[in-house]
């Protein structure tokens, strides 16, 4: 009896130890850093169909459609295209920098939602608990039935739910955009003061989430996919679950760890000089010209507005982390950020039947996925989740190949043809 006992214990050891080899093995070729790689080919891309890429970024900034580019693209952790184009400043002739900062915008959303989502681990809230929960001044919200544009009066209904924090994440809670949009939206939020992107006014997310708190909702909670200002509401909902100001809290729980150490609400002294020249069409064709809007912004003003929907600025490499520790399901430079079943939330359909855009896309928990009919319309893979910003800049994280796609530019408003789409094109053609 005991030598059977003693041998099952041998052959149970054996296993685990098997196990745990296996696991360290196929945990150790998750890329924890990037390097650069001298042969493509071994990287699994073709170097003559991928310098496409350049011919395409060359030539519309010579048409004056850009200011400039950067790219980043690697695979498996190793860097295929990481390029500058253009110039930071056209006005002074001075050249791009691979480590340039743009302003992100938008692409702030996934990076606080994640940081939130650090806190639904520690069991803080759950997704589906009423908004009110944690910020009273949401609850019994309503919805707005008329508007009258004259004098911005306007009356409402009771919504038919509350706000739930899976709503703010998955954009489906009714809060709009306010002054990006038009129409009424645009003209309440406008009287109230609230910013869409970013303010260089003495003003906290704190108080704007308040005021947005007083604003009716445009659907009820729930029925509609509307894009808007909910991540900035989960920004503030971060600092009252966290007791931290969000700048801090994201430095502390995403950025840091990452080594995102260029990205910033509002830059330090000795990153200004990095930051590149926003650039806007004028009315005469393609010529640009300096934005004056928002230019300055974040390297003036009173540098208390931390938006977790849009305020953000840094390099492209800084976000290529961000997006490598997703597909590496949540882990990356030597930290732990998220579990493999947060990421695998957060890139599941959030949004069900909804409407939203077309090809069949659907919505996460701070990610556009590409899911359902999307590949068969265009290059790329089921899986794969991406977004932008308002100043052009672009990803693409595809776990299937390992991939991750970064395209920076800094012009508002961009009228020319989709270059996203174009360079996703032409990353995937090249693969061998």
């Amino acid at each position: 009896m005991r030598t059977t006992t003693y041998l099952l214990t041998i052959i149970l050891v054996t296993i685990l130890l098997f196990w745990s080899c296996s696991f360290e093995q196929q945990n150790n070729r998750v890329p924890q850093t990037f390097t650069e790689v001298s042969d493509l080919s071994v990287a699994g891309f073709c170097p003559e169909r991928l310098a496409r890429i350049d011919s395409l970024l060359e030539g519309y900034i010579r048409q004056g459609l850009l200011p400039n580019a950067v790219t980043f693209v690697a695979r498996n952790g190793k860097i295929i295209h990481h390029k500058a184009y253009g110039f930071s400043d056209i006005e002074s002739g001075t050249p791009l920098k691979p480590d340039d900062i743009f302003r992100i915008a938008s692409q702030t959303k996934a990076i606080t939602t994640a940081a939130l989502m650090t806190l639904y681990e520690e069991g803080m809230f759950l997704l589906d608990d009423p908004l009110s929960k944690y910020i009273p001044e949401f609850r019994n919200p309503a919805v707005l039935t008329s508007f009258n544009e004259t004098d911005t009066t306007f009356t409402t209904r009771p919504a038919e739910r509350e706000i739930t924090i899976r709503h703010l994440l998955n954009h489906t809670s009714g809060i709009h955009y306010g002054i990006l949009g038009e129409g009424p939206g645009n003209m309440m939020f406008a009287k109230e003061g609230i910013p869409a992107v970013n303010s260089m006014d003495p003003v906290t997310i704190g108080e704007i989430a308040l005021r947005i708190a007083r604003m009716p909702l445009l659907s009820d909670p729930g029925e509609r996919y509307l894009y808007g200002m909910n991540t900035d509401i989960a920004g503030y909902l971060i600092e009252i679950l966290s007791g931290k100001p969000l700048d801090v809290f994201l430095r502390e729980r995403i950025l840091k760890p990452l080594g995102m150490n260029d990205t910033w609400f509002y830059l330090p002294p000795e990153k200004a000089g990095r930051l590149v020249t926003l650039y806007t069409p004028g009315p005469e064709g393609p010529v640009l010209h300096p934005n004056e809007t928002y230019r300055n912004y974040p390297v003036e003003g009173a540098r208390m507005f931390f938006s977790g929907g849009a305020g953000l600025s840094g390099p492209v490499e800084d976000y290529a982390r961000f997006l490598q520790m997703m597909i590496n399901n949540g882990k990356f430079n030597g930290n732990r950020i998220l579990s493999r079943k947060t990421i695998e939330l957060m890139t599941t359909n959030q949004i069900g039947n909804l409407d939203y855009g077309s090809w069949g896309r659907r919505f996460g928990l701070g990610f556009d996925l590409w899911n359902g009919q999307t590949p068969g319309h265009h290059l790329g893979s089921e899986g794969a989740f991406k977004w932008g910003g308002l100043y052009y800049t672009d990803y693409l994280a595809d776990p299937e190949e390992g991939m991750i796609l970064l395209f920076y530019t800094n012009i508002q408003p961009y009228r020319g043809p989709n270059i996203h789409e174009t360079f996703h094109n032409l990353v995937y053609q090249a693969l061998e």
